[in-house]
C-alpha cells in the first residue's frame, strides 16, 4: 500500500470522529414565585425566569469562540419547569427558548424527568461529547432539574449521583471537559462522576451565584471551583 493511500485512509477514519464531536449544555428549570415569595429574602431563588437560559447562551458564545463558529451544540432543557413558570408569569417561555435555539443554530432537546434526560444523553454518538455544562439547581449529591417549582423548597425531578451508572461512559470523548455550574457539586458528585463516567466534572465548593448573568457574566462561586 502506498504512503499516499495510507494517509487517505487515515484521514477518512479521522474525519467522522471530528464531525460527530458535540457540546452538550443542560438547562434546569426555574422556581415559581408563589413559593419563593413565602421564603425569607436571603433564601429566595430565580426572581428572573431566565437565569439558567441566559447562562446557557453565554456558554454557547464561549464554545463557538473556542471551537469554531459551527461547533455543534446540543441544548437539553427541562421543559416542565418553564411551562409552569410560563403559566405563572403569562409569558411564552418555551416558545422563546425554541426561538433562541433556532437563532443560535443549536439542537434543542426537551426532557421532563431523569429517565428522559438519561435517554437524551445516551442517544449521543460514542465518544462525541467534547464539553458538558450543567446550569441549574443542585446540591452536593444531585442535579435538581426543578426546585421550588411543584413543591416549595423541594425538587421533584433530579439526577442523583447514584444514577450516574445509567449514563453510558462511552459517549464522552477521552479528554471531555465537564462542568456543573450548580451549587456544591464538587463536594461529592464530582468524585462519583469521575469514577463512574471516566472523565472529571468541575464543580463548586459552596453555592453559586447567577445574579451576574444578566450583566453578561458567567455564574460565580461563593467558595471555589474544584473536582
Amino acid at each position: 500500500m502506498s504512503r499516499l493511500l495510507r494517509t487517505f485512509l487515515l484521514l477518512a477514519l479521522l474525519i467522522p470522529a471530528v464531525a460527530k464531536a458535540d457540546h452538550v449544555i443542560v438547562c434546569g428549570g426555574p422556581a415559581l414565585r408563589k413559593w419563593e415569595d413565602l421564603r425569607v429574602p436571603a433564601d429566595r431563588h430565580d426572581r428572573w425566569w431566565a437565569n439558567f437560559v441566559r447562562a446557557s447562551t453565554l456558554r454557547m458564545v464561549e464554545i463557538r469562540k473556542a471551537y469554531g463558529g459551527n461547533a455543534p451544540i446540543v441544548w437539553i432543557v427541562h421543559r416542565p419547569g418553564y411551562q409552569s413558570r410560563s403559566s405563572e408569569d403569562g409569558k411564552p417561555y418555551t416558545t422563546w427558548i425554541s426561538d433562541l435555539a433556532r437563532k443560535r443554530n443549536v439542537t434543542l432537546k426537551w426532557f421532563d424527568s431523569s429517565g428522559s434526560f438519561i435517554s437524551a444523553m445516551n442517544s449521543r454518538p460514542r465518544g462525541s461529547i467534547q464539553t458538558f455544562d450543567y446550569f441549574g439547581h443542585s446540591n452536593k449529591y444531585c442535579f435538581m432539574f426543578d426546585y421550588g417549582n411543584e413543591i416549595m423548597a423541594a425538587s421533584t425531578s433530579w439526577l442523583h449521583e447514584d444514577d450516574l451508572s445509567r449514563i453510558k461512559r462511552s459517549i464522552f470523548a477521552k479528554n471531555a471537559y465537564c462542568k456543573s455550574w450548580g451549587c456544591h457539586t464538587a463536594e461529592s458528585m464530582s468524585k462519583v462522576w469521575k469514577r463512574k463516567l471516566g472523565v472529571p466534572l468541575e464543580g463548586a465548593h459552596g453555592p453559586t451565584d447567577y445574579r451576574v448573568v444578566g450583566k453578561g457574566e458567567m455564574p460565580k462561586v461563593q467558595g471555589r471551583w474544584g473536582r
